[in-house]
This record gives structure tokens, sequence and C-alpha cells, in this order.
């Protein structure tokens, strides 16, 4: 039963306003299943205007349980409004299971003063946050930090420097260096133009955003075939997404425009028990495992639970799972309630089987099998050449790659609809898609951690992409995406090149029956660029693969 709102709560120190949480927050509520109850009524405050750094306002909204007694805190701040889903989610969910939660518009957002600049300001803003805590009647000294994307971002850049008053942070599907964006170098196009389209018009409300998004949907393909290129963004974006100029042209990490904007550095020093959710096919997976790794080695009590989930669908099938984890661990630390902690520090889903293991670490670097190619289209564990130096190789198989009709993209790690595991059977179809795939398995195939390739190529021209995914073949003959990576070759034309491919992390187990796919292309469009730097119109090239490239599945046995 959820207590009476009283006259005035926190040993009377503070009388809170009657005010409800907006109607479209309490009626999205109550579609949602699978969540705890209320354990409280929750009042609402809306438009108070925090002091930023700066001094201007940052408009904020606080919920509160509408009960007696001390709460512990909850600060989320947000360039992407106060309103849906961020109002539910965050501020009536928790403020229903004790906590006053405290929802902020970043600067020049929502309302919020001043010009936004992504990733600049947060930590200082942060700070100035948390001194105007301290002097609200109802703030009790123990603050915690939770949410996605850009709001994981604002949670690192106050962990630089953490106030005393921090205990817990949650960093779910989460951001800490915006040169995400590029993976090896190459722009992730169609994520930076979503992203984009999400930081300029979420937080001017629901309408707005989805017109937004649907316009770019119906223009990416031109956008990202344009000359010069992206020459079209602004049309397809609206001309508020400028400031995406220099996200679109910076490739290089030591680009003075990147200096200061990733905040990762906090976990290398961190003392604050922090937990981390992510996804398989979140698009900023990768920086969470980095995130684990580095708390990991800095001693800190962190905690690690990967779904089987894309960046959006965390929040729409597994929030279910995302809110308990999130629910524990903040209990667990700023209420001193360990009751719902699971018992490892490690939890992941398996995909092929729907299952979930606990595990006691996160495997960054196991040991690996390697599968190898063969001439007739096969993937097998004997090396057909007998040899792995990489010095004369000979040429196995080739395609055309041709930058005016580029290799699609289909599924995977995107901001946008058509993440996840598709069906990868039309893609490989394609005269530009090598394939290599197992016999059915005569026993199961498990793979738990990083996933990577060796790949010997030489090009006709000097192309400088190679793309590698792993895919589960069931005896449908249905090719389902299980990671995937993308390299940036170096080498000279008609010369030779070994080149890892980094091409994520797994869990996975690849039944009886299935078979191992292993799908090599010049590319993924629009998900990339479709060629180097400005020249999208250059020429088509021919890419050969050697006999001693190898598929690296990590073979571990903690899945069995």
């Amino acid at each position: 039963m959820s207590a009476r709102m009283p006259d005035a709560v926190a040993g009377s120190r503070w009388a809170p306003p009657a005010a409800k949480p907006p109607l479209s927050s309490r009626m999205m509520r109550a579609t949602w299943r699978g969540l705890p109850a209320k354990r409280h009524e929750v009042g609402w405050e809306p438009g108070l205007a925090v002091p930023s750094a700066e001094g201007g306002p940052l408009i904020t909204d606080h919920y509160y349980p509408r009960a007696a007694g001390d709460f512990p805190t909850l600060l989320v701040r947000s360039p992407y409004g106060r309103g849906l889903p961020w109002s539910p989610l965050y501020g009536l969910l928790f403020a229903e299971q004790g906590f006053h939660v405290v929802l902020q518009s970043c600067r020049g957002t929502g309302g919020s003063a001043g010009a936004f600049a992504p990733w600049r300001n947060e930590a200082a803003d942060g700070r100035a946050t948390v001194a105007w805590l301290r002097a609200q009647p109802w703030f009790d000294g123990r603050l915690g930090t939770v949410g996605p994307s850009y709001l994981g971002h604002v949670q690192w850049a106050l962990a630089l420097d953490p106030p005393p008053e921090l205990k817990a942070m949650v960093v779910q599907v989460g951001l800490h260096d915006p040169h995400a964006f590029f993976h090896g170098g190459v722009l992730q196009l169609e994520n930076a133009l979503v992203s984009g389209v999400g930081m300029t018009y979420q937080h001017r409300g629901t309408a707005i955003f989805l017109k937004a998004l649907l316009r770019l949907r119906r223009r990416v393909r031109e956008i990202a075939t344009a000359q010069p290129p992206y020459e079209p963004y602004t049309s397809g974006l609206g001309p508020e997404t400028a400031w995406l100029d220099d996200v679109l042209t910076r490739s290089d990490a030591d680009d003075p425009y990147w200096e200061g904007t990733s905040v990762g550095e906090a976990a290398e020093r961190l003392r604050v028990p922090t937990a981390l959710i992510t996804g398989w096919y979140d698009a900023l997976a990768e920086q969470s495992f980095e995130q684990y790794d580095r708390l990991r080695a800095a001693g800190c009590e962190t905690a690690l639970l990967v779904g089987p989930w894309t960046h959006t669908s965390a929040f729409q099938q597994g929030l279910p799972v995302v809110f308990q984890e999130s629910l524990a661990w903040l209990r667990a630390h700023l209420n001193t309630d360990p009751a719902d902690l699971r018992p490892t520090r490690v939890r992941v889903h398996v995909g092929g089987e729907d299952s979930w293991r606990d595990l006691d670490e996160w495997p960054s670097d196991p040991a690996t099998t390697a599968w190898y190619p063969t001439p007739d289209g096969r993937l097998a564990q004997q090396n057909p050449t007998g040899s792995d130096s990489g010095s004369g190789s000979a040429a196995l198989a080739s395609f055309r790659y041709d930058p005016a009709d580029p290799t699609p993209s289909l599924g995977g790690p995107l901001l946008s609809r058509g993440a996840g595991p598709r069906d990868n059977s039309t893609l490989e179809a394609r005269d530009d898609v090598l394939t290599f795939t197992t016999p059915p398995l005569a026993e199961a195939v498990d793979i738990l951690g990083p996933v990577t390739a060796r790949l010997t190529v030489s090009t006709g021209s000097g192309h400088p992409y190679l793309f590698a995914r792993l895919c589960d073949v069931d005896p449908r003959g249905r090719s389902r995406n299980i990671c995937d990576g993308l390299a940036l070759l170096q080498a000279a034309q008609g010369e030779s090149e070994q080149v890892g491919v980094a091409m994520g992390a797994t869990a996975h187990r690849l039944a009886v029956g299935h078979r191992i796919r292993w799908q090599i292309s010049g590319g993924a469009h629009p998900r990339y660029v479709s060629a180097p730097g400005t020249d999208i119109a250059c020429a088509p090239v021919r890419i050969t693969l050697h006999t001693d490239s190898a598929l690296l599945l990590p073979h571990n046995s903690r899945l069995t």
C-alpha cells in the first residue's frame, strides 16, 4: 500500500506541491507489463530553474514519493526533453519505488538557457546541479545517476570529478566517447544522422521528433550518395543540425574538434559502484565493454548485463529486465539493500537458445578457434594451405565492389529501424558478397567473447574497406547475423595486406544442424560511407581474398 501524502515530509522541512505527474506518463505506465508494483504514489514539481555553471536556468522536473521520510535522489540529465518516454521511464517508475528523481534538460534543450554544444558542458553543469541539490530540504545526501546513450555520457562527465554524495551509477547502453561515430576511422553515417535528429528534435516534442525521423528515412540514401558528400543533409534533417558538419568530416580522433569530448578516463580511477547495461546489437556495445574493462582494472565495484537488444529495444522488449537490474543496483548502493542483487558480476543472454547465463567475469581476451575459408565456399577448422604465416598466400576468391551500387547494410547495431538480427539470405545472393559456410554441425558450437577475423586481401585500386560478418544459418536456410565489423586497409594498389577485423562480441550457441557462415564484402551502406573521404564516385574495384585468412571464434566452456 502506498503511504498517504502528508502536509510535509522529511521532518517538516519541505511542503511539496500536490501536482501529479503528466497524464501521458501515467497512461504509458499503465501499458507496461512485467514491472514491479509501485510502492508509493508520485508527486511532481515541474519547471524548476536550476542554475547552470554559467548561471542560466536549466529547466528541471522533480518527481518524488508522496510519503513521509527520507529518500535517496537520482539525477537524470538529458538533451532529449523531459516528456515521453523520459518522464515515465525515469521520473514516474523510480519515484514509485522510493526515489526523488531530478529530470533535467541539458543546456540549450527543453527550455534550458544557453546553446547546446554536444558533449562540452555536461561536467560543469552536472556539478552545478549537485550544488543546487545540496540546498534542497528533501535532499538527504544520497545521490545516484541513471540513464541511456547521451544520458550515460553526462554520468561519466560527472564522474570525472565525482561529488562525495555520488554513491551509485547505472549506465544503460551508454556513451563515453562520441568519436564512436567512426569505426576504425570510417564514418558510421546512418547512426550519425539518426543521432543528429535525436539531439536536435527530440526535446521539442514527440510529434516534431517523429516528423524529423520520417524526413530522414526518406532522404538517407540520397544524403549518403550525394556529391559533394552529405550535400543535402540539411534538407533531410533541417538547418538546426549544422553542428553535424564537424561530426561528419572529422574522422581523426586526434582532431582538435574531439578534444575534451571523451570522458572515458573517468572509469580508470572511479570508486563509485557502477552497473553497465547493453545489448548484443546496441550501437554502443563496444563502449560498454571498454567501460567494464576499465572499471575492473581500477578495482571499482561493477556489474555487466548484456541482453538480446538493440539500442532502443532495451527499453521496449527489454524494459522489465533493464528496470529490475537498474533498481536492484540503486537500492543496494543507495539504500544498502542488496537483497535483489544477482550473485555474479556478469549476466549475458545466449543467442541461439534464448537463455541467460551468470558469469563470474567477462572474457575480454579468450582463447580462440580458427575457421578457414576453402576454394569451394566451405568453412573448415583445418587450414587448407597448412600455413598461417601470411607470406606467400595464394588468391582464394574475389568480388567486384562498386561504390555507385554499394553493398547494402542489413540489420546489426543500428540506431534506426531495422536494427538487430535479420535474414541475410538476399544480401548473400549478391555478386559483391563472399560467403563461406560449414556443413550442418554435428555438435553445438558455443561462442562467448569478442569475435575477430584475420584477412589477407589485395585490391586492384587500393579500396580501403572490408566488412566481415558472422551468421547463424538454421536448417531452413535463414542466415541471421550475430556480429560484424569493418576494417580500413592501408596497402597500396596491387599489394596484399593482412588485416585484423574486430567483429564485436557475442554469447551465442549454434545448435546441432545449424551452420556457421562467414560473410565478407566491401562495405555496408548507408551504415558506413561507401567510399573514403569525398571520393564517393570512385571507380569499381576488385577485392581478392587470400588463402591464409581465418575467422577466429572465442572458444569457451562457460556456456555449457
